[in-house]
C-alpha cells in the first residue's frame, strides 16, 4: 500500500467520525508517525510503499481511531505552543485555547523576569508550566498534580523540553498540602471544571479517552477549584501578583464575582479565539 492509498483509506474510514479536513489532517498525523516521513514528503512521495509492520500499524490504528481514540493518544504526541509534547491517557490533550493563557501572562508581566516566582496548578501533561519556562527562562516555575502518572509525563516533557520545572505531588484541594507552599507573583491554572451533568453533551473521543479526575466538577459544587485557588491566594500570592485560570464558558461571571467577593480589587474576564469566555484574570492589592 502507498502513503497516497493510505491516506485515502484513513479519510474514508473515519470520515463518519470527523468531517473531511479533521479526517484529512488525522491521517497526515498518522502517516508521518508510522512512515518516519514529513508532511511535505508525504505529498511529494505519494507513492512511497508502507512495509508489512507500518501497514498491520495503520491497521491497529484505524480500528482504535473507529473506537474514537483520540490521535494523540495513539500516535503519544500532541503540540501546544509551537512544542511538541508526549501525551497518553494518562494527561488531558492540550488545547489551543489554553495557549491564550500562556500569551495573557506573558504579556502582563510587570515583575524583573529573574526573580519572578510562578506556581501552575494541576499540571496533566506539563504544558502550562513548560511553555511558561521556556519563553521565560530566569523564572522559578512550580507545578503540581494530584495523579501520580500525570507528574510523569510532565516530567518527561520537561527533560525532554529542556525545563526546568519544581513539581510536586499534592492534592491542592486539601489545606493541609498546601499550607507549607511559598508565595508566588503569578498563580496560573487550567483546573477541573466541567459539571458532571455535561457528560451527556461531550463526544466520545473526550469522554471515553482522557482522565475524568482532569475533567469533572460536582454539579453542585462547580467552582471548587477556584474556591481554592482565591482562598490559597489570599495567603500565598505576592503583593502586585496575578491569577490566570482557565474557565468554563458558562461560569465566567460567576468566577469573576467569587474573587471579587474575595477581597481582589481586580478581575477581569478575557474571551478567546471563538468569542467564548476562557480566562479570568485577578490581581492582588
Amino acid at each position: 500500500m502507498t502513503v497516497k492509498e493510505a491516506r485515502q483509506d484513513i479519510i474514508s474510514s473515519t470520515g463518519k467520525i470527523y468531517d473531511e479536513s479533521e479526517a484529512a489532517n488525522i491521517a497526515d498525523l498518522l502517516l508521518e508517525n508510522i512512515s518516519g516521513l514529513s508532511k511535505t514528503d508525504l505529498i511529494l512521495q505519494k507513492d512511497f510503499l508502507l512495509s508489512e509492520n507500518q501497514e498491520i500499524h495503520l491497521t491497529d490504528a484505524k480500528l482504535r481511531l473507529l473506537n474514537h481514540e483520540p490521535i494523540q493518544y495513539i500516535i503519544n504526541e500532541a503540540w501546544f505552543y509551537g512544542l511538541q509534547f508526549y501525551v497518553d491517557k494518562n494527561v488531558l490533550i492540550p488545547r489551543p485555547e489554553t495557549e491564550e493563557l500562556i500569551e495573557s501572562i506573558i504579556s502582563n508581566i510587570k515583575f524583573p523576569i529573574d526573580s519572578l516566582k510562578i506556581l501552575d496548578i494541576g499540571t496533566g501533561s506539563g504544558c502550562i508550566p513548560i511553555a511558561l519556562k521556556r519563553k521565560l527562562r530566569k523564572a522559578e516555575v512550580w507545578s503540581c498534580d494530584i495523579s501520580e502518572k500525570a507528574l510523569a509525563v510532565a516530567k518527561r516533557n520537561a527533560n525532554a523540553l529542556g525545563a526546568e520545572i519544581n513539581f510536586l505531588h499534592l492534592d491542592f484541594l486539601n489545606e493541609k498540602e498546601t499550607a507549607n507552599l511559598p508565595s508566588f507573583d503569578i498563580i496560573v491554572s487550567n483546573p477541573p471544571y466541567v459539571p458532571e451533568r455535561d457528560k451527556t453533551t461531550m463526544h466520545s473521543n473526550v469522554l471515553n479517552y482522557e482522565p475524568r479526575t482532569a475533567l469533572f466538577v460536582p454539579d453542585n459544587d462547580a467552582l471548587i477549584f477556584y474556591k481554592f485557588i482565591a482562598a490559597f491566594a489570599k495567603k500565598h500570592l505576592n503583593k502586585n501578583g496575578s491569577i490566570f485560570l482557565e474557565i468554563h464558558e458558562d461560569y465566567g461571571n460567576a468566577v469573576k464575582d467569587l474573587f471579587l467577593n474575595e477581597g481582589f480589587p481586580s478581575v477581569e474576564i478575557k474571551k478567546d479565539m471563538q468569542e467564548k469566555q476562557r480566562i479570568v484574570t485577578a490581581k492582588s492589592e
